[in-house]
């Protein structure tokens, strides 16, 4: 008879837990665009306000994240390793400029959560001559991330 009880209670909250995962998942775009558009996220983040900069290029590191990621599949390693270089430079610039004079925070700060996800997962599946570079790479974005959270927490 608790069984039951504790059954009949437990459906609701794991059903309504079961409806928000996919929300969130839904929360971020994982289609690739082309390099045309890509470029044109790159002018858009690098002449917009200084305070929308931050959010933009943390939205271009997504992108170019989930590029190389696509390029390490298909064992295109050089162009990959390019990619990388270019998120590194964008993260250096989120680093140094635009974390403590930002909108967007919230956002920026799960966008790079989920970022930073992605490459640990592509650092697991690259081989070893990959490694070194994703690792670089990851070290600066969980730094970036880390310093996003704390100004998240501040505002």
């Amino acid at each position: 008879m608790i069984q039951k009880i504790f059954s009949a209670a437990l459906l609701p909250l794991i059903a309504s837990l079961a409806l928000c995962v996919p929300a969130r998942a839904a929360a971020i775009d994982e289609t690739l665009p082309d390099s045309q558009t890509l470029t044109q996220l790159q002018l858009r983040a690098e002449q917009a306000n200084p305070r929308e900069q931050c959010f933009l290029y943390t939205q271009l590191i997504h992108t170019m994240t989930e590029i190389a990621g696509k390029q390490l599949r298909s064992g295109n390693i050089e162009q990959a390793s390019l990619m990388l270089r270019q998120i590194d430079h964008y993260a250096q610039l989120i680093h140094t400029d635009l974390a403590g004079n930002a909108k967007r925070l919230k956002d920026a700060e799960k966008l790079m959560q989920h970022t930073t996800w992605r490459l640990t997962s592509l650092l697991h599946q690259s081989s070893a001559e990959d490694r070194e570079t994703l690792q670089a790479t990851l070290k600066r974005l969980n730094q970036v991330h880390d310093e996003l959270l704390a100004q998240v927490f501040l505002h």
